[in-house]
């Protein structure tokens, strides 16, 4: 069973027909919207500030959301895509983004909709990631516009991990 806990008066909350990973974990000041999946080992940890997540989100394998305490919560908008081992922290991130796997997104950074950060790449402290591009690299930078495939992939991709978690969902 999930890992869910509350703290200082804050009890994490989710909307309908989400996904919570066996041992994936979840602490405090946590809103997660409808047909999200939090999968293993993932830890979305909303003790220091708030974590508020959109509907559609998918929070992959061994990924670590939070925030920095009396200064940045973290914003995640819907249908978003969170690579395994990808970092979260006090940053908002618009609709239709993919951060790639082992990604890190630092303190008050904005990713804008239909971004893709790639795999490894790290956005530093007070970057705009401007909408409709690919970054990548560390620090990340913006290297081309996106193609209609990937802004395609954008919308569609978060459908694929809600068909995914029905998986573990049916056996229930």
């Amino acid at each position: 069973m999930a890992i869910i806990l509350s703290v200082r008066g804050n009890t994490p909350v989710f909307g309908a027909d989400c996904f919570i990973a066996p041992n994936a974990t979840l602490v405090g000041d946590v809103e997660i919207g409808s047909h999200c999946s939090v999968w293993f080992n993932a830890v979305v940890r909303g003790d220091v500030n708030f974590i508020r997540i959109g509907d559609y989100t998918n929070i992959q394998d061994n990924v670590t959301i939070h925030g920095t305490y009396e200064k940045n919560g973290t914003a995640i908008g819907g249908h978003v895509n969170i690579g395994h081992n990808a970092i979260v922290h006090g940053c908002q991130i618009d609709d239709s983004v993919l951060i790639g796997m082992g990604a890190i997104v630092m303190d008050r950074a904005h990713v804008q909709s239909n971004v893709i950060i790639a795999a490894g790449a790290v956005v530093l402290e007070n970057t705009v990631c401007e909408s409709g591009f690919l970054y990548a690299g560390v620090p990340a930078k913006k290297i081309k516009p996106l193609t209609s495939d990937q802004i395609g992939l954008l919308q569609n991709l978060p459908h694929n991990y809600v068909l995914y978690s029905s998986w573990f969902l049916d056996e229930e």
